[in-house]
């Protein structure tokens, strides 16, 4: 089965095709000839990951899935949350947004955190939704050189290293997107 993964971001891209490795072949936007931006202008993270998706597959007529991602931290009242991209200014880099959030964490006791990752796949003109979560704790400082985006300030439960410190084929196992994307697998398998 072929699919569309309906970003331009090319280490979600990266990680989505190691999980999916030998199951299904996937092919990026490039890969169907679209170099634009797809918006993300809702206010909740399955809604963006719907968005974005539908926003491929009525130009395209293809079968489709997109994600949308977020990190909520406790103490930040669920910030950045929907706009963790973009969460230090529009054409924020992650170094941009991951210093933002330690400065606004700055003396802050509480730590908690979680990652949620949706996807939204359209096959055959039906719509589903698939999530992961993974409970946390936000560093003081960045640790290891891994990973993207809030990776090196993230700490999850049960884990005494940062996304950023861990081997991709662990994070991937474990993460957020991780367990969004094995319950994709799990739903392709029976469909």
């Amino acid at each position: 089965m072929e699919l569309i993964f309906a970003t331009n971001n090319l280490h979600k891209l990266s990680e989505i095709s190691a999980i999916l490795k030998d199951k299904f072949s996937i092919k990026s936007l490039k890969d169907i000839g679209f170099f634009g931006d797809i918006p993300e202008t809702n206010p909740t993270i399955p809604e963006n990951a719907s968005q974005k998706s539908h926003f491929i597959h009525d130009r395209y007529k293809i079968n489709c899935f997109a994600d949308d991602t977020g990190l909520e931290i406790e103490a930040l009242n669920g910030e950045p949350g929907v706009y963790s991209a973009r969460y230090a200014g529009e054409n924020a880099t992650y170094e941009d947004n991951m210093y933002k959030a330690l400065k606004e964490m700055d003396r802050k006791t509480n730590r908690k955190a979680r990652f949620i990752t949706v996807i939204s796949l359209i096959i055959d003109q039906k719509e589903y939704f698939f999530e992961g979560i993974v409970n946390g704790t936000i560093t003081t400082e960045p640790q290891g050189s891994d990973g993207f985006g809030y990776d090196p300030i993230f700490m999850p439960e049960g884990y005494d290293i940062t996304y950023a410190q861990m081997s991709a084929e662990l994070k991937n196992s474990i993460s957020h997107r991780g367990l969004a994307t094995q319950k994709l697998v799990e739903f392709l398998t029976k469909y």
